[in-house]
């Protein structure tokens, strides 16, 4: 199957350590959004409304494991390891964990229908993009993987970003409870953080970093099926 423009150059210029590691690297995260996915469907299969009492103590490890690990990213693009651009995918990597962390601080929202919701998009968006990454590493890059990672993948960003847009929303009351009232002992700065109105600050940035995230994603998808359209001409 054909490489797209200079991708074979890059690889053999990669010393076999660093292929090896990308390769086992992009195959742990594929297994194990495999497995966080196959895990919640059976389940609700099986338990139906109920599973959602006790999902996230059943994934919760493993894809809290997933995504702190992805943070290895930034500096695989920083490294050269991986041809990607690095602002969306710092984006991407912290709303995910950033996310992650709230709900394990939050556990009465660890059963809401969102939280379960959002693991699936997760999951799904993961599961398309790794198989990519695995095929570009053995040199056998898929048109058809390539589409589905820079066409269907854009969508569902745009609605696990939304769906974690509800998520913060639902998890602000609870967050309130927990916040430390006010008083002359700790209303410094330095003692007390106002949480909720963090929060609610941080639904703006969410939402200004996805859009520049999509619109960089669809430069990307135009780049690399361009490319691939120019590399099937040539052929």
């Amino acid at each position: 199957m054909p490489l797209l423009p200079g991708q074979k150059e890059s690889f053999e210029r990669m010393p076999s350590f660093r292929l090896a590691y990308i390769f086992l690297y992009n195959l742990f995260q594929f297994c194990g959004h495999t497995w966080v996915l196959a895990n919640t469907i059976a389940r609700f299969l099986t338990f139906g409304h109920d599973a959602l009492a006790d999902t996230f103590y059943s994934v919760g490890f493993v894809m809290s494991l997933c995504q702190l690990l992805s943070i290895l990213e930034l500096f695989h693009i920083a490294d050269g390891i991986e041809k990607a651009r690095l602002l969306p995918r710092f984006v991407q990597v912290m709303e995910k964990n950033i996310m992650l962390i709230m709900i394990i601080m939050l556990e009465e929202i660890q059963s809401k229908p969102v939280v379960c919701a959002q693991f699936f998009l997760w999951n799904i968006m993961d599961i398309i993009r790794y198989p990519h990454e695995l095929l570009c590493v053995m040199d056998r890059p898929s048109i058809t993987m390539l589409w589905i990672r820079y066409t269907l993948w854009i969508p569902l960003y745009i609605l696990s970003v939304a769906n974690e847009g509800v998520t913060i929303y639902q998890a602000l009351p609870y967050v309130e409870r927990r916040a430390p009232k006010s008083s002359p002992l700790n209303s410094t700065v330095s003692t007390h953080i106002n949480l909720p109105f963090v929060l609610m600050v941080y639904l703006p940035f969410l939402t200004l970093g996805a859009s520049v995230t999509v619109w960089l994603l669809l430069k990307e998808r135009h780049h690399h099926l361009e490319k691939w359209k120019k590399k099937m001409k040539r052929i």
